[in-house]
């Protein structure tokens, strides 16, 4: 009987597939760049099959590659193209809410829950989990924290990680940690939950976790302004947050972004004039009805033209206005893939710095290839600015990774030079490693390798990601 005989019987004709068409959509990451074929695609229905296929593994040699949504942008969730033998471990059967607690606000999801459905049952128990992003509809819990997701509301509620209470997880040998705890205070030692939130599957499975809810927002105030630069942007930011309207986003737009979406999207329309290079998108939001959001956001708005710091306002009249202006956000990036090649980046400067950040990336690319062009958009709450090179229309991918082949590498090193990190909220996969090389500290580091030698003394969880070659 061979090793993968052996998994099939352990998980069952289901749990275990070997099917070629089967295979392909775990053989490629969401960008096309990542490819690796697994031997086959393990899929448990429960713990207790993950720590069986763990243990199956560990005795069969084989590495075990975590996948949830597959919606990571660093190749996390692929195996490697040239590496050991490998499985998929993937949590989609894994999608049951164990329990939804209103007056505890906190919600126990398995690894396989979509984010969404997250939001949906914590919505029916009248509460809201805040975690927002473009692919909530596919990604899942655990890769959500495998990766530390962030996205649009970090600037009140955190990322990923500030919204875990506890976590279960099968550690490489099969055992099972189950730190599922609900509460807010929990001193009895090492917080071990950290140690596998953004460790991208190198140091065990997620299987299950204790989510932190909040009030439902019954208030919603949304705008755009157009705005000069960056630098109006960064005041009027500032000028937002001291007006009692409690910021729930607050995202800059380049002007091209809408320009692109607007000619790609669909069931997209201009949202107003587009007289000015930059704009943001801002949301404000209560959880009680009497809370004068508008009026604190108008004004604040308001005193901003009177300033200087915005040149013109939007204040959304309808949640068709408002659901507008957010899919021209949310679709962006799938509008940019149709225009033309590009080199994304996922980088944090402190907020203070985003403007000068912006501004010497512009100067690389115009040094790199003046016809190229920067298009930036991103949390401007929170300091995280997704930028891309964007090659002119009728390149190819490689023409433009042939002129600009360390681009990603040196912009994290303008994001660290700034006092800010290489990776935000898209975790580091394999596309990051060498940044973790060049620019990590390398204490860090060493710490790091000496947990996942502990943890993974063998090297089979997720090879390849996150950690640089010694």
């Amino acid at each position: 009987m061979s090793p993968l005989d052996l998994l099939a019987q352990t998980l069952g004709p289901a749990g275990c597939v070997r099917d070629d068409a089967a295979l392909a959509p775990y053989a490629v990451d969401w960008r096309g760049v990542y490819r690796g074929t697994p031997a086959a695609v393990l899929k448990p229905a429960d713990t207790a099959q993950v720590s069986a296929a763990l243990r199956a593994c560990a005795e069969l040699g084989l590495a075990v590659v975590p996948a949830g949504g597959r919606t990571s942008l660093c190749g996390a969730a692929v195996p490697l193209s040239q590496g050991p033998a490998s499985v998929v471990l993937s949590l989609e059967r894994m999608n049951r809410f164990r329990s939804v607690d209103p007056l505890d606000n906190s919600l126990v999801a398995e690894a396989g829950c979509t984010i969404e459905a997250v939001q949906n049952a914590a919505a029916e128990a009248g509460r809201l989990f805040p975690l927002h992003f473009g692919a909530q509809g596919s990604a899942m819990v655990g890769g959500a924290l495998s990766t530390n997701t962030g996205g649009i509301t970090t600037i009140r509620y955190g990322n990923a990680r500030d919204l875990v209470l506890g976590v279960e997880v099968v550690l490489p040998d099969g055992r099972v940690l189950d730190d599922l705890r609900r509460v807010r205070k929990d001193n009895s030692g090492y917080a071990l939950k950290h140690l596998f939130i953004g460790a991208e599957g190198t140091l065990g499975v997620i299987t299950a976790a204790s989510l932190r809810l909040y009030p439902q927002l019954v208030k919603r105030e949304t705008a755009l302004a157009a705005v000069r630069s960056p630098h109006e942007a960064l005041r009027l930011f500032a000028r937002c947050q001291e007006s009692g309207a409690e910021l729930v986003a607050f995202e800059l737009i380049q002007r091209n972004c809408i320009e692109i979406t607007l000619q790609h999207g669909t069931n997209v329309r201009e949202p107003m004039p587009l007289s000015t290079e930059w704009y943001v998108l801002i949301e404000a939001a209560s959880t009680h009805a009497a809370i004068p959001v508008r009026e604190a956001l108008e004004a604040a708005l308001m005193a901003g033209i009177e300033a200087g710091e915005a040149e013109d306002v939007v204040i959304c009249e309808s949640e068709a206005q408002r659901r507008n202006l957010w899919d021209i956000r949310e679709t962006f990036p799938e509008a940019s893939r149709l225009e033309a090649p590009g080199l994304p980046t996922d980088t944090c400067v402190p907020v203070s710095a985003v403007p000068v950040f912006l501004e010497r990336t512009q100067a690389l690319i115009a040094s790199l290839w003046p016809e190229a062009r920067m298009v930036a958009l991103g949390h401007m709450g929170d300091g995280n600015i997704h930028l891309s090179m964007k090659a002119p229309a009728g390149t190819s991918h490689a023409e433009l990774k042939a002129r600009a082949p360390d681009f990603e590498e040196r912009v994290s090193e303008l994001a660290v030079e700034l006092g800010g990190s290489f990776s935000a909220e898209h975790g580091i996969g394999q596309s990051k490693r060498p940044s973790m090389a060049l620019l990590k500290s390398p204490v860090a580091l060493d710490l790091m390798r000496t947990i996942k030698a502990a943890l993974d003394p063998d090297g089979r969880m997720n090879p390849g990601k996150v950690l640089p070659p010694v």
